[in-house]
């Protein structure tokens, strides 16, 4: 009689999360679209969310810290750096989109242009006028996320980035038509998580999540 040998136990892969967070409030958010026009800085309340998201990720083992290189971002990476010791290294994948001639056009007079139905219904058909089309925006931001992801296989990454990028990344990881991406909210200082291990499909686990302790996205 022979002994049955138990199979050895399959590796499991290792699970890379990626944060990406919002920057926090700014004097002209919801109000123009400032794209990558230098001097743009926190407002009182988006150094306050910038504060509140350190503070969420207490808890989480955190080993890299990316920002774009805009000056809103950077601020509000500030005191995750800070918290961390981790130093941010601007990653110019995560830059806002290039609004192109319509960078500081107020929402307002935009809101009245007919291009800005195809902005809000067919964004995957629309290039800004001197600037780049969404598609382009939407590959920038996976390659970016993808190389990061490379970079620190089974760690804790976060992202500092802008509103579009971020919506575009999670349709993309949701396997969602670039066209629909405008139906995701993404708020300022908000933090969506998506896992990723090799062979598998990513995990999206949390979208424009604005309080509470982010601890739970990384299990032991």
């Amino acid at each position: 009689m022979t002994n049955a040998t138990s199979p050895a136990p399959q590796a499991v892969p290792a699970q890379t999360l990626l944060l990406l967070v919002r920057h926090g409030q700014t004097p002209t958010t919801g109000k123009v679209l400032p794209g990558r026009a230098a001097g743009l800085h926190l407002s009182e309340q988006g150094q306050s969310q910038a504060r509140e998201v350190a503070e969420r990720l207490a808890g989480l083992a955190v080993d890299a810290v990316y920002s774009s290189p805009l000056e809103r971002a950077l601020e509000t990476a500030a005191p995750v750096a800070a918290r961390t010791g981790i130093g941010v290294k601007e990653d110019p994948g995560l830059l806002e989109c290039d609004f192109g001639e319509w960078t500081g056009a107020a929402l307002a007079d935009l809101s009245g242009l007919p291009q800005w139905r195809t902005v809000q219904h067919t964004p995957s058909s629309f290039r800004f006028p001197g600037g780049e089309s969404f598609t382009q925006m939407q590959a920038r931001m996976v390659d970016a996320l993808d190389e990061l992801r490379a970079a620190h296989p089974g760690a804790v990454v976060v992202c500092f980035s802008h509103a579009d990028p971020i919506k575009a990344a999670v349709a993309h990881a949701l396997g969602t038509h670039l066209d629909l991406f405008q139906r995701i909210v993404i708020s300022p200082a908000s933090v969506s998580a998506i896992s990723y291990a090799d062979g598998q499909a990513p995990a999206v686990l949390t979208v424009n999540s604005t309080s509470g302790s982010l601890a739970g996205l990384r299990t032991p």
